[in-house]
């Protein structure tokens, strides 16, 4: 086998005959030449130092190896924990909180008492009920009159049936008028009526944990009317039955379709995770930070003991796409340029050619290659 001779011995050498050259011309006149052997030796130290920097800074490219593994393209969506279904229970009627009976985290079931309301009664609504109270007690008395003098004459016989009925019945008509007017005055006046009707009582219309219940005694309430939505007393929701909402960047919304798995993380409990399927893709974008995003919820699937709260924040992971069993690559090895995408390929140590791949799914740190590539060819890494 031929050694091969280095460049550095040959410009050595060269150098080292100017020198000898240079001392002989120095014999013959030394003030002469003395410069010129100066310049000679130095210039033979500078081309040593180079060529062993050279040496030395010679760069050794490392590499990577194209493989074989499962390619799971994903997108994560920010959002919370909310019910499904949340009720606030509102007040019936305007006054001042006298009792709360229930604290937020109770569970209630419907028809369960929850506070307890003292009216403040409109002065001219009491006036005009209890006027209506006293026309009722008129009417009444001579209704009761009518009748029993009509009475007397049916049983003599002097008038028809038919006619002491017509006054008959006029009594009763008074006498349930008077009911109803004492009624409203009770109502008016303290929120609960002879007959068991107690608009004052708030009671809860689901069953349910008690989210929060911002009514105090003392407050003072307003009712739910056509024009008011009114106090609210208290927020009841089914905690068993909850669902995520987040957004979704508009990059990612084609690929999702309503029954697609979803991981649920929380921030509160990030050790552990929850399934999720997904139930609705809002067709609608908003602009949030000149990105648009799209609202999509998904149904959560809980076990008998798992217990979330209302509003945990959390991250919902969607697997887009996923590729198993591919050729695949490390980012750090590929290059681009006006022709597509390539890698430099090792073709004996620390020598590459170029070459062209095309790429299919990548997850932004393995790329799967379609075509251009064999499994554990060495690549140049660039970065």
């Amino acid at each position: 086998m031929t050694r091969r001779k280095s460049p550095l011995l040959y410009t050595t050498a060269s150098v080292a005959l100017v020198v000898l050259h240079l001392e002989k011309e120095l014999r013959i006149n030394r003030s002469k030449w003395s410069g010129a052997v100066s310049i000679g030796l130095i210039l033979l130290l500078v081309t040593c130092g180079c060529a062993d920097r050279s040496a030395k800074n010679k760069t050794v490219y490392q590499t990577d190896t194209a493989f074989v593994s499962t390619v799971v393209k994903k997108t994560v969506a920010a959002g919370a924990i909310v019910p499904r279904k949340q009720v606030a229970v509102k007040a019936q009627v305007s006054g001042i909180i006298e009792k709360v009976y229930v604290t937020a985290g109770q569970v209630v079931t419907a028809g369960q008492l929850l506070a307890r309301i003292r009216l403040t009664p409109n002065a001219v609504s009491l006036n005009e009920a209890e006027s209506a109270l006293q026309k009722a007690k008129l009417s009444l008395s001579d209704a009761r009159h009518e009748k029993e003098r009509y009475e007397q004459l049916f049983a003599e016989k002097v008038v028809a049936e038919k006619e002491y009925n017509q006054y008959l019945l006029a009594f009763k008509k008074a006498e349930a008028d008077l009911a109803a007017a004492v009624n409203n005055v009770q109502l008016i006046k303290v929120g609960a009526s002879a007959s068991g009707i107690a608009a004052n009582e708030v009671r809860s219309t689901v069953n349910g944990v008690l989210l929060e219940v911002p009514a105090k005694e003392g407050n003072f309430v307003i009712e739910r009317n056509t024009f008011n939505e009114g106090t609210t007393i208290a927020s009841i929701a089914d905690m068993k039955d909850v669902i995520f909402e987040g957004k979704v960047e508009e990059a990612d919304v084609n690929n999702l379709q309503p029954g697609m798995d979803l991981t649920i993380t929380l921030r509160a409990t990030e050790e552990k995770s929850y399934r999720a399927r997904l139930e609705f893709v809002s067709p609608n974008g908003v602009k949030e930070d000149g990105i648009t995003k799209f609202e999509i919820k998904a149904a959560i699937l809980l076990d008998k003991t798992d217990v979330l709260r209302a509003g945990y924040s959390a991250n919902a992971e969607i697997v887009l796409e996923k590729r198993d069993n591919v050729l695949c690559i490390r980012e750090h090895v590929l290059q681009f340029d006006q022709q597509g995408a390539y890698v430099e390929v090792e073709t004996k140590p620390q020598f590459f050619e170029k070459r062209y791949v095309e790429l299919g799914l990548s997850d932004e740190i393995n790329t799967q290659v379609l075509t251009g590539l064999k499994p554990k060819e060495r690549l140049k890494m660039v970065f």
